[in-house]
């Protein structure tokens, strides 16, 4: 049966992931998408990155980079700087705006974070991590 197949329960479960957090950003009014939360998130810890970096970084396409980006800019919480030498390429910085989100809201996501693993020990969490790794890195 599909539901056996642990890529599927991989598959169901990040889609589930992604609509509970995506609900719960709606509910407490972050008025941000979960796509847009990671990129300001990857931005803070990895500031300086070109796009395409961040797309690697994020493993999503450039295109749907762009114009999340797009959107982010247009909410004051990025900034795209322009690389030396490069007039085709931009590094992206987090701006002002998107530091204060960051740090108004991270004790909310950090909440809803602890509620998604809630039941699970420490030692599961770390035992669950390491297998999505190997899973990970078996498909590279």
């Amino acid at each position: 049966m599909i539901e056996n197949v642990i890529l599927f329960q991989i598959d169901l479960t990040s889609k589930l992931a992604k609509s509970y957090s995506q609900q719960e950003f709606d509910r407490i009014g972050l008025d941000i998408t979960v796509e847009q939360w990671i990129l300001l998130k990857i931005v803070e810890e990895s500031e300086g990155l070109s796009q395409r970096e961040l797309a690697s970084k994020s493993n999503r396409d450039p295109a749907s980079i762009t114009r999340t980006l797009d959107l982010l800019e247009k909410k004051n919480m990025i900034q795209r700087e322009l690389i030396p030498g490069n007039r085709r390429q931009y590094r992206i910085i987090l701006a002002e705006e998107g530091k204060k989100f960051i740090k108004i809201h991270m004790p909310l996501i950090e909440k809803h974070r602890k509620n998604s693993i809630k039941g699970l020990t420490d030692k599961e969490i770390q035992l669950l991590h390491d297998m999505l790794k190997k899973i990970q890195n078996n498909m590279k």
